[in-house]
């Protein structure tokens, strides 16, 4: 793992999937910002599905971040590349349409050339003479009727049943539930890039992965909340790389201590300081001699006192 490589990754702007496989890249690439991971075990490191990997690397290697080569009969190589970062070169997102707008034709939008109108009936080619008397032809329908009093068709009877009693259309979203929604998104996205940090450096520590379940997941959350989306991660990983504390290696690292202590650790990574077993041993010696030389100067000052009063007396 190249620290320098990983160090200038984590301030770069994108999504927690993306984040997630360029950290993974960088945890795994040399010196020079090379590796040569498969897929799948990107994948299996991130939690993600071997799509949204595929589909990170490829953004990343449109913003200049990742250089990607094929080579025959080898693994693909990737080259890290941090300073080429340009997220201007990134695709713009495409708006997907929900609902009856989205439909073409709604809202009185002509339809697609070629296409036939709301009734049915294709349109008549440019220079196709028209009716009778230059009169326009009438309109053909797509499914003439019988006669009437004859019984209607049964072939679209299973179709568009929404609307009806027994199946009403969806009631609609509550007013005030986007922002909600985005909010809590993002938490989840920020809990999810969290763990990931978290998994990462853990399994570059320990050489297995750590332990995932609902207790850990709480944990997780709490800590995002309490230190923030974009600080947690990077106080996760830290935490597991540079806290050496034998109550924390007691218990390898585990989530509930980073969560009991968050502002403590929090407060050591952005000194840039990891207080160890040692160190606070030490403090505590120092201390502890400090207070026995106040002790003893008081003491003196005591006896002087009294020697004073004694030979005054006599």
């Amino acid at each position: 793992m190249s620290t320098m490589i990983m160090a200038a990754c984590w301030p770069l702007a994108m999504s927690p999937a993306q984040k997630a496989v360029l950290i993974s890249l960088a945890d795994q690439a040399n010196d020079d910002g090379v590796c040569w991971p498969g897929v799948a075990t990107i994948a299996k490191r991130t939690c993600l599905s071997e799509r949204a990997v595929q589909d990170a690397i490829a953004w990343l290697q449109t913003v200049g971040v990742v250089f990607r080569e094929y080579r025959i009969n080898s693994s693909t190589s990737y080259t890290i590349t941090p300073a080429n970062f340009n997220p201007a070169a990134a695709p713009a997102k495409r708006k997907r349409g929900t609902g009856a707008d989205a439909a073409p034709g709604a809202n009185g939008a002509p339809p697609a050339n070629g296409a036939p109108g709301a009734d049915g009936a294709p349109p008549p080619a440019d220079g196709a003479p028209g009716g009778a008397n230059g009169a326009p032809q009438p309109p053909q329908m797509a499914h003439p009727r019988g006669a009437d009093g004859a019984p209607k068709s049964s072939l679209n009877r299973n179709r568009n049943r929404k609307g009806t009693a027994k199946e009403p259309f969806p009631p609609a979203a509550p007013p005030g539930r986007d922002g909600a929604d985005d909010g809590e998104t993002a938490l989840q996205a920020a809990c999810k890039l969290t763990w990931a940090a978290y998994s990462l450096a853990y399994e570059q520590r320990y050489g297995v992965k750590p332990v995932r379940n609902q207790v850990v997941n709480a944990n997780v959350k709490t800590l995002v909340k309490r230190l923030g989306f974009e600080e947690a991660p990077l106080v996760a990983a830290w935490y597991v790389a540079s806290v050496n504390e034998a109550f924390v290696l007691k218990n390898s690292h585990g989530v509930g201590v980073l969560v009991n202590q968050a502002e403590s650790f929090r407060t050591q990574w952005a000194r840039g300081q990891a207080v160890t077993g040692t160190a606070a041993q030490a403090a505590d010696k120092t201390s502890a001699n400090f207070d026995a030389i106040e002790e003893a100067k008081r003491l003196l000052r005591q006896r002087g006192g009294r020697g004073q009063g004694e030979g005054g007396n006599a």
